[in-house]
């Protein structure tokens, strides 16, 4: 368990929209991760080295293949589910392009060119090629996607509503109340290609892309009267390991809330899928973990064992013979109004 300062973005509003603001006010984080590999026991994965801020998540691995015949394998960097729906809040740009999270690949140096493969899914069912007729791009939330069902005739509406691709939603754009057609599909993307590795040797993979950080408007995890207690905290304790230092600073944050209508902290959120490192002929030979807090005044809290300081921003966990058995979420604490 570590309970650590960090850095991140913030968000503020008064104290006493705290509540509504859990729902309303709320930017979901995308639980981004790793590479994922066909599950081998030719190779081996030697090192890992995860770096996590704010701002990058910077992975690079080093395998070996264990066997006297080259092997070719499929790898594969599965971008996270983009849901369409009703007051959906991701942190992440829509209209950032396909490549919304900056991904980047090289094997032993050099660039990687990875194939991205994209599916529009209702109810698991790919509805791609229906979105392709009509030639509406398949990022929801997306300005040229808006605009582009704007332009759809009544009878093509009405088939996207029988299939589940669009929903309607009434507001006024400034020249009275109208209808407006809202994506429901949801975005599947993949980046993959394939890749050799010879034998008896080893390769190094590097990867990395944009941290996608969810957050809310105040620290939540205590209950209406302040107190450590209540389902929320219990699922943040479980899910972030908070110790009694998070919680005196939930507290000092609520007073000055009371005081000033202002709290002292907002939450942010980083989630990362480290359960595919599983899939290799043993455990993970070295795995390094580091955070980097990027600002000494935030406050971060994980679930996490060993974990040491290693300079003014940056804490470190290393394992050896690393078989790792959850996923890794880090609760971000920022002053508000930075």
């Amino acid at each position: 368990m570590a309970s650590i300062r960090c850095a991140a973005i913030a968000i503020v509003m008064l104290f006493s929209a705290a509540q509504a603001a859990r729902a309303n006010d709320t930017t979901a984080e995308l639980k981004t991760g790793g590479l994922v590999f066909v599950q081998t026991d030719a190779i081996s994965m030697v090192e890992e080295k995860l770096h996590i801020s704010p701002t990058e998540v910077r992975v690079e691995y080093r395998f070996r293949n264990n066997t006297d015949t080259d092997v070719e394998a499929l790898v594969a960097f599965p971008v996270p589910d983009v849901e369409g729906g009703y007051d959906q809040m991701i942190a992440f740009d829509p209209d950032a392009g396909d490549n919304f999270l900056g991904f980047e690949a090289s094997q032993d140096g050099r660039p990687i060119r990875a194939e991205l493969q994209q599916q529009a899914l209702v109810h698991d069912v790919d509805l791609t090629a229906e979105l392709a007729a009509e030639t509406i791009p398949l990022m929801p939330g997306g300005e040229a996607t808006g605009a582009a069902l704007s332009r759809l005739g009544p009878e093509a509406i009405e088939r996207f509503k029988g299939l589940g691709l669009i929903g309607v939603e009434q507001w006024d754009d400034g020249s009275g109340m109208k209808d407006h057609l809202l994506p429901l599909w949801t975005l599947k993307s993949v980046y993959w290609w394939k890749t050799v590795y010879p034998a008896n040797s080893e390769v190094s993979v590097r990867h990395s892309y944009t941290t996608s950080v969810g957050g809310t408007v105040d620290v939540t995890y205590l209950d209406e009267n302040g107190e450590p207690r209540g389902e929320r905290f219990a699922e943040y304790k479980k899910r972030y390991c908070l110790d009694d230092a998070m919680v005196r600073i939930a507290q000092k944050s609520r007073k000055a809330a009371m005081e000033t209508g202002k709290p002292l902290y907002v939450e942010n959120w980083i989630s990362y899928i480290l359960m595919t490192g599983n899939n290799w002929a043993g455990p993970i030979g070295t795995f390094t973990l580091t955070v980097d807090k990027g600002d000494p005044r935030n406050v971060v809290s994980f679930c996490g064992e060993g974990v040491t300081k290693t300079g003014p921003t940056t804490f470190e966990m290393k394992k050896t013979d690393f078989y790792p058995d959850r996923d890794l979420d880090i609760l971000l604490l920022v002053p508000a109004g930075f």
